[in-house]
């Protein structure tokens, strides 16, 4: 499995890709798929089957370098590829994608051996695990205990590491150890640890945990006592393991977006069928206004998500050096709003929301169940706040002082276009420049202005850069802090808010022309849609007035209400970027 077959752009590949999954059941229909799916997940089965059949795709070299002999180019047609999948099956990308992660600080920082031994397995289709965190530390990996002891001929691996996504089922794991100080930056180094070569006995693995969600994956743990990894085990350099792990978190947080892309737009297909078929007093609940008001508000959120997303995956490629304010922000707002929509996607289904076998094959209740998880994946929400509090100094200089990266925010903004190449070096713990995304937003919005741009969207931006103004004056009023107040936490997720309103902006106007005839880009919908949302969401995060309507807001809510319900039954994109559904509408 060298390279997968099917070539072409990124939507040409996830439509590839939704096709093949449509036919995996044995009588070809796509229905049984979501049959399948059920009933796996209420044994608790590993998703075998589905993972099997993305191996086939040729999914795994999508995780592999193209320099290391895969197909791994470009992030943007890897994030539409999980998407695609999520879609589907949020429990199966989660188990799939993991071999994504547990390679990415390979590719950072191993060496040519390293790299072409863990290229071989990926595309073998074999799984790798990422190992760091511990029972008793959690995300706090400067602290972990599991020691990497030198000893004659190596090191000696003792502690435990859980828990860990496939930490049984794979073969090869990237392992943090501690190889000095506790709580010492350089206290950390990382492993790239083969379960084949280690003694019998030195080693075992833990049991699978029962979840609430994703209950068939492999959420284990594994348990070393004196495993003695094979000699050329360490990662770069000795003491860099946590620097390590931070920068392939920039790639690795950024791309968990794709799961939150896929679970909101499951969950609104199968809520938009319910709305137009569910008959209450002889009118579908689609003609009356709350659920259309609900539908298109939900709409609009999924299509600020995928903006959000689609940024950046591609501003890994034109962006890198920000993107350690790029990761932390998507990583929180992706998920944020997406389990915003499927709250409110709940209440239209009702008891549907949470059956398991009345609607739908009970998909929106295991979807719910599932994208719970996503949030706490790669860093927590307040993990990722965290971060991004501790460079509001450099983001408020940098957005004052109108520091944009013109060519690289371009690129991140050219959706469909060919990412360009990835200068893994050029990942920075903390950003020089500040976040072009956001510092962008005030010339973006007069710019707007000045243009043939509808009125409705000029009069959302222009209320955003406003917006954006009040948040960095308030990041600029917290004081340096190890542990930063609550407020700054609000603040950040008012951050997040504005570099999702920008991402809308940013991508409508580098697509508009492209998109020119299709529904959701008629007059600018998605966008005036999704700016609308998010500034409702802006004044709620700062406690301020409710926002006033723009021009032409009173139509928004049943244009995208009906294009919702036309997509869930004939299978066509719901959101600005997205991809058809290959299917029988069993399947949704």
């Amino acid at each position: 499995m060298r390279a997968p077959a099917h070539t072409g752009t990124g939507a040409g590949r996830e439509a590839a890709l939704d096709a093949f999954l449509a036919d995996a059941g044995p009588d070809g229909a796509g229905g049984d798929v979501a049959r399948r799916v059920a009933g796996e997940d209420a044994a608790e089965e590993f998703p075998a089957t589905l993972v099997a059949r993305l191996d086939a795709f040729g999914l795994p070299a999508y995780y592999v370098p193209a320099e290391w002999g895969g197909a791994g180019a470009d992030h943007e047609v890897l994030l539409r590829l999980w998407r695609t999948v999520a879609r589907r099956d949020l429990s199966a990308a989660v188990a799939h994608g993991k071999t994504y992660l547990g390679a990415a600080s390979v590719w950072c920082a191993g060496d040519a051996a390293q790299a072409t031994a863990t290229a071989d397995a990926v595309l073998a289709g074999e799984p790798v695990a990422w190992a760091l965190s511990e029972p008793d530390h959690g995300a706090d990996l400067l602290n972990g205990e599991l020691t990497a002891t030198a000893q004659d001929g190596g090191r000696r691996l003792d502690g435990v590491k859980w828990p860990v996504n496939n930490a049984t089922r794979a073969r090869l794991l990237t392992v943090l150890a501690r190889t000095g100080a506790a709580g010492s930056g350089r206290g950390q180094s990382l492993f790239l640890v083969d379960k084949s070569a280690l003694a019998p006995g030195s080693w075992h693995v833990l049991p699978k945990e029962p979840t609430h969600g994703i209950r068939g994956i492999d959420i284990s743990g594994i348990a070393f006592e004196g495993a003695v990894p094979a000699p050329g085990a360490l990662l770069g350099r000795e003491g860099g393991g946590a620097e390590t792990v931070l920068r392939a978190l920039q790639l690795t947080r950024t791309m968990c977006a794709a799961l939150s892309l896929g679970a909101g737009e499951h969950a609104l297909r199968i809520t938009a069928a319910f709305a137009a078929e569910r008959i209450i007093q002889r009118r579908p609940l689609l003609d009356r206004a709350h659920p259309r008001a609900i539908l298109g508000r939900c709409a609009a959120l999924t299509a600020a998500a995928e903006s959000a997303a689609l940024v950046g995956s591609r501003a890994i490629h034109t962006l890198t050096g920000e993107m350690s304010v790029v990761s932390a922000v998507v990583k929180s707002v992706a998920p944020a709003l997406t389990d915003a929509v499927i709250a409110e996607l709940a209440e239209l289904l009702g008891a549907r929301s949470f059956l398991t076998g009345v609607y739908a094959h009970g998909a929106f209740q295991k979807i719910w169940r599932d994208h719970q998880i996503v949030s706490v994946f790669d860093g927590s929400t307040p993990v990722n706040r965290a971060a991004l509090v501790q460079q509001f100094p450099r983001l408020v200089r940098e957005y004052r002082a109108g520091t944009v990266d013109e060519k690289g925010l371009a690129g991140a903004a050219a959706v469909g276009e060919p990412a360009g190449p990835l200068d893994r070096g050029a990942l920075t713990l903390l950003s020089r420049r500040g976040c072009s995304v956001v510092q962008s937003l005030p010339a973006l919005s007069r710019a707007l202005t000045g243009e043939a741009a509808p009125e409705g969207l000029v009069a959302h931006a222009v209320a955003v850069a406003a917006a954006a103004g009040e948040v960095h004056a308030r990041m600029a009023a917290v004081a340096p802090a190890a542990h930063p107040p609550m407020s700054a936490y609000e603040t950040a997720a008012a951050y997040e808010l504005c570099y999702a309103a920008a991402a809308c902006l940013h991508t409508w106007s580098a697509g508009r022309h492209r998109h020119r005839g299709e529904p959701l880009w008629e007059d600018g919908l998605w966008a005036r849609a999704a700016l609308r949302a998010l500034r409702a969401r802006l004044a709620t995060t700062l406690r301020t007035p409710a926002p006033s309507a723009a021009p032409g807001d009173d139509g928004l809510d049943g244009l995208l209400a009906e294009h919702v319900a036309r997509a869930a039954r004939d299978g066509a994109p719901v959101t600005p970027f997205g991809a058809p559904l290959t299917g029988s509408r069993d399947g949704r």
